[in-house]
Parts: structure tokens; sequence; C-alpha cells
């Protein structure tokens, strides 16, 4: 994880010139919004209502933020691809401007550098920024001598019904918070810098449970009722930073400190899955519904046992139950960290949701990680039926910037 450090001011002016003049825009409109909001509370305590908004991850570090860091209320995923004629040195100005500007709003200096004034009275509240590559940028800059094998075009499943405008992309941010203001404010930030230098091919907006909204720390919940990352790796596992992060001596080089995100979004046909009873629920999934126990355990972090069988000398766990085919003990260890945000965008046509998961994973070799999983569920999983993978993505992420660098510095200007 990156070491705190201690914010430094950044020059406002430094960081937003090269995003157009709308800043000045901003300020003056939102000056005048300030006076006529802030009014209806000129008498209040000054008591923090909660500590949320307080807290803060560091940009700077070995590793980029946004991938161990703990899920966020609030998340967005853009994908760019460069203007055409943007070569490696307007691509390195883009990421050491977006770089400076993720540091200074993770470190809660929006009223520096945010002329929107969006996020203007909030902290941080846990915001990260991360930055990832995807295999056309190395087409586009000349640096396919330095392309990863790892970045590899994703092998084609046969659930995939995949919209080739949301899927790909040269350039990739995650943006995580735990106050949809504080997310936002970050996106325009963010998008207004890379005028003239990178278009957005595609976005996807989602969320998780607030932090305090049950009674005592639980697992997530995704849109089909049911607990979220039990299984995840644990910072305690004597494997987890070989699982997730690139090594020191990684190949190549550049990634040294980094990971590898597959994002896909896979709509969950909520219809017919609620039409079950929820035992059957249970059973597609193999864990129980009410705390996420593994079927025949006590509590959501039981073990999974996949060789219990009931009276009847029948697996406890059914043959193709999600828990049991996407298990590391039915692919050859093979796991990955998921860091997903659910989603909703409406009714389709016909009146269903548009609704489900964007799912994110992390791993340092996605042909070791994701790969060999998501082939096992396209064979035979009992959860297959209830979704619809519908883009997808892979991207380098590489590992943390230096103060006074940018995130992936190592490769354009290696």
């Amino acid at each position: 994880m990156p070491e705190p450090t201690a914010p430094r001011p950044i020059s406002r002016r430094r960081l937003l010139g090269t995003a157009g003049a709308t800043g000045a825009a901003g300020l003056a409109a939102g000056a005048v919004g300030g006076t006529l909001l802030g009014t209806a509370h000129a008498g209040s305590t000054t008591t923090p209502l909660t500590s949320i908004g307080t807290t803060v991850h560091p940009f700077h570090g070995t590793h980029q933020p946004g991938i161990t860091s703990p899920l966020q209320t609030h998340g967005h995923l853009l994908a760019y691809d460069l203007v055409p004629g943007t070569d490696r040195r307007g691509a390195a100005a883009l990421l050491r401007r977006w770089s400076q500007l993720a540091a200074a709003l993770m470190a809660g200096e929006a009223a520096d550098v945010d002329g929107t004034h969006i996020s203007l009275d909030a902290g941080p509240s846990s915001l990260t920024v991360t930055f990832g590559f995807g295999a056309a940028l190395f087409d586009t800059l000349g640096l396919t001598d330095a392309l990863p094998t790892a970045l590899a075009p994703l092998p084609e499943f046969s659930a995939d019904a995949l919209d080739p405008d949301r899927s790909g992309g040269e350039l990739w941010i995650q943006i995580g918070a735990d106050d949809a203001l504080v997310a936002v404010s970050a996106l325009r930030l963010l998008h207004r810098a890379a005028a003239g230098s990178a278009v957005q091919r595609w976005q996807m907006t989602g969320f998780n449970r607030t932090p305090g909204a049950t009674a005592r720390p639980m697992s997530q919940r995704n849109l089909m009722g049911q607990i979220d990352g039990t299984n995840n790796p644990q910072p305690e596992d004597e494997d987890y930073d070989r699982r997730i992060f690139v090594p020191a001596q990684g190949d190549p080089p550049w990634m040294a400190g980094g990971s590898y995100a597959v994002v896909r979004r896979i709509r969950m046909l909520l219809d017919p899955w609620e039409e079950l009873a929820q035992e059957e629920q249970e059973r597609v999934i193999g864990r129980r519904k009410s705390d996420g126990a593994p079927l025949g355990g006590d509590s959501e972090t039981t073990p999974v046992d996949l060789a219990a069988l009931d009276g009847a000398g029948r697996p406890v766990i059914p043959v193709n139950a999600h828990v049991r085919v996407s298990s590391p003990e039915t692919n050859d260890g093979a796991a990955m960290l998921r860091r997903p945000f659910s989603y909703h965008d409406g009714l389709l046509p016909d009146g269903a949701p548009d609704a489900g998961l964007l799912f994110v994973c992390w791993q340092a070799d996605p042909l070791r990680g994701f790969v060999p999983v998501q082939r096992k569920l396209d064979r035979g999983d009992a959860l297959s039926p209830f979704l619809r993978h519908e883009a997808s993505a892979l991207f380098a992420v590489p590992g943390g910037a230096a103060r006074g660098g940018y995130v992936g510095q190592a490769l354009l200007e290696g």
C-alpha cells in the first residue's frame, strides 16, 4: 500500500491552465451559488456529523490507490482515446496533468484546484483516482516493444454479448469516493484536463452501500441481494501481494508495482432471478442469502467445504454452484481481487432493469487470474443464465507515482 504523505500545496493556475478558460466562469458562478445556498446553515454547529469526509488515501507510493483501498460508495469508470496526432510527449503531458490533479484532490485540496466548486464544502471523502493503459495505446504511441504479454486480448467467452462502443480504450480512469459530489468533481476536472489530448470513449457510473449503513461492518451486497466479495484474497494471506501486484523485477520493468484490471459490465437479469425461491437462489450461488455463509457453514467467513455431503450423499454445495465453479480450489489456485460497483441505468425497452455489476478485478497477470476462472464459469456456472456480459476491457495499471512524477512516467519517458 502507498505510504501516507503530507499534502503539498499546488497551484490552481498551473493545474487548470491547460484545461481551458471555463474555470474562471465556474469560479464566478460558484461564488454566487455559495452565497445563496450557504445562508440556510448560517447558525449551524461546527461539530462534524461523521468522519467519512476526512478520510484521506495518499496518491503517491509504490502502488496506485484504488486497488487495495476499501470500496467506496460512489464510483466512475471512464475510458479515453488519444486525439489523432497526440504523440508520446503529448500523452506524457496529459498524464502529468491528471496525476497532479488527482494528488491534489485526494489530499483534500479541492478549494485550491476546483473551479467548479462542486465539492467545495466536503473533505476528501476517501477519494481515489487510478490510471491504466489499454493495448491500443502502445500502437498509437509506437511503444509496441513495451507492450506487456499480460495485456494480450482476452479470449471470447460464449456468454459475451459485447458492445464495442463500451469496450476497450487507450486510457482508463477509475474514480471512487464516499461522497457523490467529490467523485463527480474529480470526474469533471479530469475530463476538462483532457481537452485537446484525449476524447472520452465510454463512461460507467456505479455505487455501493454507504459506510455506517449497517450495524456492524459487512461485505457488500449486490443487486441480486447476495453478499459479494467474501472469497477475496486477504492482506494477511502469504501470497496476497504476489497475486495482485507485478513484482519489482517484473516484465516489463515499467510495470513494477503495478497490476492488471479487467473491467466487465455485467447486466443481471433481475426479473427472472427474483422469481426464484430463496432456497433455489442459495443453491445457485452456494451461499445463504441471509448472512453469506456457505451452504453447510455457520457464518460468512466459514471456509467453503466443497467435499461436504448431505444425508443422501449429495454435495451440500451443488456441483454447478457459483462458489464451487469460481473457487481457487477448482481453478488450480487462480484468484483475483474483486472490487466492483453496482449500477442501475433505468429500464430497457422491454421494461427489464438495465442493472447489474461493474465488475473490476485486479491481478498480477490476468492470464493466471481472470481468464481461467471465467473460462470455467463459461462452461458450467448455475449463475450464468441470469447474467449478460455487455462490455469488456483490460488495462495495464502501472505502479504508483513518485513525488514530482506522474503515473506511467517510466513507460512514456523510458
